[in-house]
């Protein structure tokens, strides 16, 4: 009897916080907000109000933040009693090139997410036909990603000329020559102590056989 009476409680807990304002939401926190500006994350968060926290669908809600240009990805989490909170993974530019629209952002997977003016700082892309779905501009985020930050904080420039033929301008003046994005790992282990030597013209595009000029 007391059994079964306890399952009848739960029941009734259950449809109260359910279908009742107990567990309503009343506060909504969004984090992790740079670039995107709050107001447009919580427009397509479409919470109704007074909904409890229990039947809001936390992974729609998430879909929908995520579908923003700059935003990456994005998680809902539920904070009992009262609160929803939204956590955002902006974009962030990794290259940027030229158009007659303006400066086209594309983040680090290849992504464009902006047209606007880059952060200081980024390198441009140069090459015949830039965009996210072009193989030569992914394979010249793709070299970018894989050198040492030390190199990539002094990258002025990237120049895409195929996906076998990619150069980094340092802005001292002197180039890496990368080749593709092959065998990149050990690129990255040894262009920072080529750059060392004196020089201008650094070709690692075989990093079994550096050749500095």
């Amino acid at each position: 009897m007391w059994g079964g009476a306890g399952v009848v409680a739960l029941i009734v807990l259950a449809a109260v916080a359910w279908f009742t304002p107990v567990l309503s939401v009343r506060t909504v926190r969004v984090e992790g907000l740079g670039a995107v500006p709050e107001q447009q994350v919580r427009r397509v968060l479409e919470i109704p109000e007074g909904e409890s926290i229990l039947r809001i669908d936390t992974d729609a809600i998430a879909r929908r933040v995520a579908a923003l240009p700059k935003v990456r990805s994005a998680r809902v989490q539920r904070v009992f009693p009262s609160t929803v909170r939204v956590t955002v993974d902006e974009r962030t530019a990794a290259l940027f090139f030229d158009s007659p629209e303006g400066p086209h952002l594309l983040d680090a997977e290849g992504v464009e997410f902006a047209i606007e003016p880059p952060p200081p700082g980024t390198p441009k892309l140069t090459t015949d036909h830039p965009g996210g779905s072009d193989p030569v501009t992914r394979a010249a985020v793709a070299v970018l990603a894989a050198a040492p930050p030390a190199l990539r904080a002094q990258v002025g420039e990237v120049v895409a000329r195929s996906v076998s033929d990619i150069g980094l301008n340092l802005r001292d003046g002197r180039t890496v020559l990368w080749g593709g994005p092959a065998d990149s790992e050990r690129k990255a282990a040894v262009v920072l102590p080529v750059l060392s030597r004196p020089g201008t013209v650094f070709d690692i595009s075989s990093p079994e056989l550096v050749t500095v000029k």
